[in-house]
């Protein structure tokens, strides 16, 4: 059993409706829908069905040829995007956990999509700063969210021009517009380098931002012109 997160169980909107998107769009089926019911019901964190089929619509349009996931889990939406980008496309994906990367491998092995798929296996701001700049075409971020503002230059860089960048977790079930004085002391640092994080993307010239009230909150952020963001990775640790 994994250890639980309450985020999970705080919708960003009505619990009601939360539930119709889960329940009433179309499922998942073969392999794939055997590891969502897997997850969902060990609690292990995947992005939630309304995600999956938003994820679903979204990518055929899009067709990207190479996705960077940043926070591979048991490989659950890296596999899921395998089935609608681009025919020839390619995820490489990065994650440090041993016990997930273990989950991660058995679940491409048992799809059959080892030859689509590069598992980075280790710190990802130390695989971020290896990828060459501007080629990828979609990114999806969802790893440690006290990090995604430090991570988020390197993001910036290897994305392609018009390129997307989709963030999970953003609104951490409706909390992250509380006072910081009112979050628990444990999950503060998050708190507080997520408004930061929200700050600096909402309104920059050089990105077209939204939030999807998906899951906890998916914010989509499109590269539209260059811009340096090396002061996020440089500031002094609080």
């Amino acid at each position: 059993m994994h250890k639980l997160n309450e985020m999970m169980d705080r919708p960003v909107i009505n619990e009601g409706v939360r539930d119709f998107l889960r329940t009433n769009q179309k499922q998942l089926t073969g392999k794939l829908g055997e590891i969502e019911k897997w997850a969902n019901e060990n609690r292990v964190p995947i992005i939630p069905h309304e995600t999956v089929s938003y994820f679903n619509w979204l990518l055929p349009i899009m067709k990207p040829r190479q996705v960077l996931e940043v926070g591979t889990a048991i490989g659950f939406s890296a596999a899921l995007m395998i089935d609608v980008i681009h025919p020839q496309g390619h995820v490489t994906t990065i994650e440090r956990n041993p016990d997930m990367i273990t989950k991660a491998k058995a679940n491409f092995k048992g799809l059959g999509i080892e030859d689509r798929v590069t598992l980075l296996e280790g710190q990802a701001d130390e695989w971020l700063a290896k990828i060459d700049s501007d080629s990828i075409d979609f990114i999806f971020m969802d790893s440690a969210k006290a990090k995604y503002y430090s991570f988020f230059p390197d993001c910036f860089r290897v994305l392609k021009m018009g390129g997307v960048l989709a963030v999970d977790d953003v609104l951490q079930g409706g909390t992250i517009l509380d006072d910081e004085k009112d979050v628990p002391k444990r999950v503060r640092k998050i708190h507080r380098k997520l408004k930061e994080f929200l700050e600096v993307v909402l309104d920059h010239p050089a990105l077209d931002s939204t939030i999807v009230p998906l899951g906890d909150g998916l914010l989509l952020i499109t590269k539209k012109d260059d811009a340096d963001f090396e002061f996020m990775k440089n500031e002094i640790k609080k």
